[in-house]
């Protein structure tokens, strides 16, 4: 077990591979759950407050399983929780801790398309069973089904375009820290404000240089201003 955990080895990982297929089916269901049982998640109290703690438990054991993992191999100062889904694990788990209104709503903004994309395009070196694997799907499913949870139990006054445009503030504010300071510092490449991931992903599309950079912040409010929208149109007809 031990030797399994620290391993650095292990098969490469194959983008849309049967192991990969079945986590992106594992999140789908996930998602279809909370969306189907939605009415007797915000009803019945014992339910919420299970589902509540068990997410609350993934992300924050994923991310000090993570941290111990890293610190281990020396690698630690290159995989802290500076990325848009580290954020969002950390603040999510304080979000659900303590049920503030604030943080759950920054919770969604940043933590479900940014997990979710992430599914789609792991930037992962091994395939199943390696601890990596293991990790990067539950830590980042956990991510995106706890920003759907915070979703489905929301009023309907939670979420609205003034808070989304606070939230996107925040972000670029935050952004401006990374690029500035703490990528500089560790000659990291947090939040990718330098250059895309390694793997293939939709940021290979941004441009170059400064230009890389706007199209960064444009995409992040446009993706923002869909979720507020569809957050809207779903409450609106009660399909959550």
């Amino acid at each position: 077990m031990i030797d399994w955990f620290l391993t650095l080895r292990g098969d490469t990982f194959t983008a849309f591979g049967f192991s990969h297929i079945f986590m992106l089916i594992l999140y789908i269901i996930c998602v279809f759950l909370l969306l189907l049982f939605h009415r007797e998640i915000k009803t019945n109290t014992k339910i919420f407050q299970r589902i509540r703690w068990f997410l609350f438990v993934l992300l924050v054991g994923s991310e000090i399983i993570y941290q111990t993992w890293t610190a281990f191999h020396g690698i630690w100062v290159y995989h802290l929780p500076f990325h848009l889904c580290g954020v969002a694990s950390l603040v999510g788990a304080i979000a659900l801790f303590t049920l503030n209104r604030k943080l759950m709503v920054i919770t969604f903004f940043i933590g479900f398309i940014p997990a979710f994309l992430a599914l789609i395009t792991p930037e992962l070196p091994y395939d199943f069973p390696n601890f990596r694997y293991f990790k990067f799907f539950i830590h980042h499913i956990a991510i995106s089904t706890t920003s759907v949870f915070i979703a489905v139990t929301a009023k309907p006054g939670t979420i609205t375009f003034k808070n989304m445009t606070h939230t996107y503030t925040i972000l670029i504010i935050y952004a401006l820290y990374v690029g500035f300071i703490i990528n500089p510092w560790l000659e990291a490449n947090y939040l990718y404000l330098s250059s895309p991931p390694i793997v293939a992903t939709p940021l290979d599309w941004f441009g170059n240089g400064i230009w890389y950079r706007i199209n960064l912040g444009l995409v992040a409010f446009i993706v923002f201003l869909l979720q507020f929208l569809t957050f809207r149109w779903l409450k609106k007809r009660e399909y959550i």
